[in-house]
């Protein structure tokens, strides 16, 4: 991995693979799991449209990304796209992007070192074959409903990686990139105040920074207690029962309730 880049060549990629590629000038990434043989499951909010927040960000997101060929890939094109969760070929996930490679188990340093998130994390990765089930698994049964700060791309990929998931609704999700988007502004309003006992610019810019990084090292997957590791089958389970908020049981995770008859 690089400190800068995660950049790769398609010939090391690797089934099991957590893959990505920006969609606009360092903004936005989509997010996926590479399973061999040229494809990519990833999720998106319904019929392979990428963003879902229902405000302007998504003209900007979708105006601004990279051009996409106006010949319809025959691969694609037969794929059932109704639940969010879909499988493309290689060139229509990157969709004339960069292809990178999500890092796992990274060093703190190299991960505070990063820009911003939505690139590596402290986390573990399961094993590949783990990671291709989990992703085949919800390619057939869905990943419940998009939302672009609590349950995107990325927490998809993450999930399947990893097979942790944040369990309070009320919270932001596993993405990095979502905690930078929100991180950013939080950590500019926490700075403020120093303005009432420093004028000094460079001061509360380097605070606002340690905010900044302070907030994404303190979300990210691998260091979060909200957490909890859930089988996929009993992911969908609770997903169809409505049920997917785990109660404190002293650390082990309930069995998902029957479905109703």
């Amino acid at each position: 991995m690089g400190l800068l880049s995660n950049r790769i060549d398609r010939r090391s990629l690797k089934p099991g693979d957590h893959i990505y590629s920006w969609r606009t000038a360092y903004v936005y990434t989509h997010h996926g799991i590479y399973i061999g043989d040229d494809k990519v499951i990833h999720f998106t909010p319904g019929r392979g449209r990428e963003v879902g927040s229902g405000t302007m960000l998504d003209l900007l997101l979708v105006s601004s990304g990279p051009a996409q060929s106006q010949i319809t890939c025959s691969i694609c094109n037969q794929q059932n796209q109704g639940h969010g969760v879909i499988s493309s070929c290689l060139n229509c996930f990157l969709a004339g992007g960069v292809l990178y490679r999500f890092e796992y188990s990274v060093n703190p340093a190299i991960f505070l070192a990063k820009a911003r998130g939505g690139t590596c994390t402290l986390a573990a990765s399961d094993p590949a074959e783990v990671v291709i089930h989990r992703a085949t698994y919800l390619l057939n049964n869905g990943f419940g409903c998009y939302s672009l700060f609590k349950n995107n791309c990325e927490d998809f990929a993450i999930y399947c990686k990893t097979g942790l998931l944040v369990i309070e609704q009320g919270t932001i999700g596993q993405s990095g990139q979502a905690v930078s988007i929100i991180g950013g502004p939080l950590a500019a309003v926490l700075s403020t105040p120093l303005r009432l006992v420093t004028t000094n610019v460079y001061g509360m810019a380097a605070t606002a920074v340690g905010v900044y990084c302070a907030s994404r090292y303190a979300a990210d997957i691998g260091m979060r207690r909200d957490v909890v590791k859930i089988a996929v089958e009993d992911l969908t389970a609770r997903l169809a029962t409505g049920r997917l908020r785990v109660v404190d049981t002293g650390g082990a995770v309930p069995p998902a309730p029957a479905p109703a008859r």
